[in-house]
């Protein structure tokens, strides 16, 4: 009998390449999804559907009761919001009514991945720009990285019967993801904007090779660790566009570099923008914290002994690949 296999949060950009691993590592996978959930990237016929509602705990444990599955991949979570009380809401409190109903009905078997991110440990040393690495103590900077780091230690209080990991992957990108396409857009038309005057180092992970991450970790990884998921290398802003522009085939690219003030407010203006417009926006005040943050390179050998991780995809290859998604649905539309 393969395993069972549960991903809470399968509609988003993530969520569709973590359930095409699943299944072609031949798991039984079943996608957990709200009612509204969109399920364009989940069009496999042998996915397996789920209806969970977080905002009730009640109707999750009638939901849960009866199912049992193997390996759980804990995906859902909010980058930006409206209101910042939501991502305590979503990042922390989802999180940990599912795992304490989980728990009650015993719809858990063997171990759970929890997807965290860098921004839970916050600014790193941007003196000597050392790598982040696990033993790094947590000081998260933004709102979204705060609720990260409560939901973590939400699971490190568990009784250590719980079985649980926790990946904190760096910036994720690769095929119908947003913010670097943003990015991407913006060198397509001739122009890379860059913000501050002092050296960042910027670090990557393919999204396929996030994937398989998560499931090289659920089936090696020892119970009760943190991974930093990343490319083992980081790149300055100039490689990042040299790299980009030559998979767009673009040879004439001005870099625009804006000082750190212009884009706080430019951030703020967008935020009050989007609280007028009830809407979510990409550059706000947390979004200014991380585009300033100087160093975000990372130590990731605790996942290569561990688990034996080894990204496939490396920068130059996983840009190729993203720009010629984007330019195939440039064509498309």
């Amino acid at each position: 009998m393969p395993k069972k296999v549960l991903i809470v949060g399968a509609g988003g950009f993530i969520g569709g390449f973590i359930a095409a691993e699943s299944l072609r590592r031949g798991y039984e996978t079943w996608c957990g999804v709200r009612e509204s959930t969109s399920r364009r990237y989940l069009t496999d016929p042998a996915l397996r559907f789920i209806t969970l509602d977080y905002d009730n705990p009640e109707r999750l444990a009638e939901q849960l009761k009866g199912h049992r599955w193997d390996y759980i991949v804990y995906n859902l979570g909010a980058t930006k919001c409206v209101n910042f009380m939501d991502f305590n809401r979503i990042n922390y409190c989802y999180l940990r009514d599912f795992v304490d109903t989980l728990t009650d009905v015993g719809a858990l078997s063997e171990r759970m991945v929890y997807m965290s991110s860098l921004s839970a440990i916050g600014p790193g040393d941007e003196k000597n720009y050392t790598p982040l690495n696990g033993d790094s103590i947590p000081c998260p900077n933004t709102r979204y990285g705060l609720s990260k780091i409560k939901a973590e230690t939400y699971l490190q209080s568990l009784p250590k019967e719980f079985p649980w990991i926790i990946l904190r992957p760096t910036g994720v990108y690769g095929p119908h993801e947003q913010d670097y396409l943003m990015m991407i857009k913006s060198i397509d038309s001739h122009l890379d904007f860059g913000v501050g005057m002092r050296k960042q180092m910027l670090t990557f992970i393919y999204v396929e090779d996030l994937a398989r991450a998560i499931f090289d970790a659920l089936e090696k990884a020892p119970l009760h660790r943190k991974y930093i998921i990343s490319e083992p290398r980081a790149y300055t802003q100039k490689e990042f566009r040299r790299i980009v522009s030559k998979a767009l085939g673009r040879k004439l690219v001005i870099p625009v570099r804006l000082p750190l003030w212009a884009l706080s407010v430019a951030c703020k203006i967008s935020e009050k923008w989007g609280a007028a417009k009830m809407k979510a926006v990409t550059l706000n005040t947390d979004k200014y914290k991380i585009m300033s943050q100087r160093n975000w390179s990372c130590d990731v050998n605790p996942a290569i002994t561990d688990f034996g991780f080894s990204p496939k995809v490396d920068l130059e290859e996983g840009i190729r690949l993203t720009v010629e998604a984007y330019k195939g649905s440039k064509q498309a539309h």
